[in-house]
């Protein structure tokens, strides 16, 4: 059974990263390596694994990188720091 993962990276600048891949470890090295130039990470390195989920399902997986890509920062913390009781309330658009 093939393992995939969506990871968050957290950025020197403070600002995180959502990514999807097979090969955990062989990823972290590529982006901290500055293996892609053009990469979003490349010119934010160090970078420092702040969270991660493991799927057996490939679709799924894409599914909730594609998620946790567009949630806010403060939503991102929450999951990082397993805070899950928050995560719906930060989903919640606020109106004035």
């Amino acid at each position: 059974m093939k393992i995939y993962f969506v990871y968050i990276l957290e950025c020197s600048d403070k600002t995180y990263y959502t990514g999807f891949t097979s090969n955990l470890t062989g990823r972290l090295f590529e982006h901290n390596s500055g293996k892609n130039l053009d990469s979003y990470t490349f010119s934010r390195r160090p970078l420092h694994l702040a969270y991660y989920s493991e799927f057996t399902n490939v679709e799924l997986a894409i599914d909730t990188e594609k998620q946790i890509k567009k949630w806010s920062k403060a939503k991102k913390e929450a999951l990082i720091n397993g805070d899950y009781d928050a995560l719906p309330n930060l989903a919640k658009k606020k109106f004035n």
